[in-house]
């Protein structure tokens, strides 16, 4: 089997504190999955989302700290939360704290109800579109200049304009990796061959994913960028058990459909789930997020880490 790097990806609008998070990305950790990842939503969807929101970049910024080795990241921030000019100094800063552990995902957004319960604008799918495509391109560009010398960045786009930044502070990497993912239309396509370091499909079915992912490649080929450069990933829900009744046991966990998450996500009992990674790592992918909605059951991820990262990790 191909290498296949396993990152836990968590959701804390549907209900968690920053100390839950602290937990499981402490014990991701120590049990050598490649990264934690958080989303970047306000609002819990189904649920009524006690305690209550979690800033990403703040949570962020104090796991930096409490962590040493584990890589950090969000899946995905949306161009309508903040400034690109703020949120390149958000990202460089915890990159900083972390020693250069950070990854910027990002999106345009699709939660109109987040949006209204915070009071943050919420325009038209083409206008976030837009705002995204300029906010990638002014965020890689303050990082990428120089402020010695004079060596200063401006932009001037429909949304954003940018005069004389010297583009500081500099993160700790050259250039933390950016990730856009999606659907893969041909227009986010092309964005993520400009931009992007990876290329991440969510929580589709897995033929349909292949189809994202030859797109994003042809993109990179027209743009003479090798194919090969990006990192092409997914996000699965993780439901795995060691027999059928614990995989039930977390699927009601969850509140999810068994057989919905056995043929479409990462669910089923350890055999059937270590056959779906080797799916996806023989597909080309070399990464998956695995979405981790249970915060209270730690055994999931040691069962992951003790039954499954040994064969697919090289």
């Amino acid at each position: 089997m191909a290498a296949m790097e396993l990152r836990v990806f968590t959701e804390p609008q549907q209900g968690a504190s920053y100390d839950d998070l602290l937990r499981v990305a402490q014990k991701a950790e120590e049990l050598g999955f490649g990264a934690f990842f958080r989303s970047d939503h306000f609002l819990g969807m189904g649920t009524d989302g006690l305690p209550g929101p979690t800033d990403a970049w703040v949570t962020l910024g104090a796991l930096a700290r409490e962590t040493s080795s584990i890589r950090l990241g969000t899946m995905v921030t949306s161009v309508t939360f903040r400034w690109p000019g703020l949120l390149a100094v958000q990202v460089a800063q915890v990159d900083q704290m972390s020693g250069g552990r950070v990854e910027l995902g990002i999106g345009a957004g699709w939660f109109g109800k987040e949006h209204a319960a915070y009071a943050v604008p919420f325009p038209d799918v083409r206008e976030r579109f837009e705002m995204l495509e300029e906010q990638v391109e002014i965020i890689t560009g303050l990082w990428a200049c120089g402020h010695a010398n004079d060596d200063r960045y401006s932009f001037d786009g429909k949304h954003y304009q940018v005069s004389d930044s010297p583009g500081l502070p500099k993160p700790h990497q050259a250039k933390p990796p950016v990730i856009i993912g999606g659907a893969g239309k041909l227009r986010s396509a092309a964005l993520a061959a400009r931009f992007a370091d990876e290329y991440n499909v969510p929580f589709t079915a897995f033929e349909e994913g292949l189809e994202v992912h030859e797109r994003v490649r042809r993109a990179c080929e027209e743009i003479d960028r090798d194919p090969a450069s990006m990192i092409h990933s997914s996000a699965l829900v993780l439901c795995v058990g060691r027999d059928e009744a614990e995989f039930h046991r977390r699927a009601a966990a969850i509140g999810h459909d068994p057989e919905t998450l056995r043929s479409e996500q990462l669910g089923g009992t350890v055999s059937e789930v270590l056959d779906k990674v080797g799916r996806y790592a023989e597909s080309g992918q070399s990464r998956l997020y695995l979405q981790t909605l249970d915060l209270d059951d730690l055994d999931h991820l040691h069962l992951v880490a003790e039954e499954i990262m040994p064969h697919v990790t090289h």
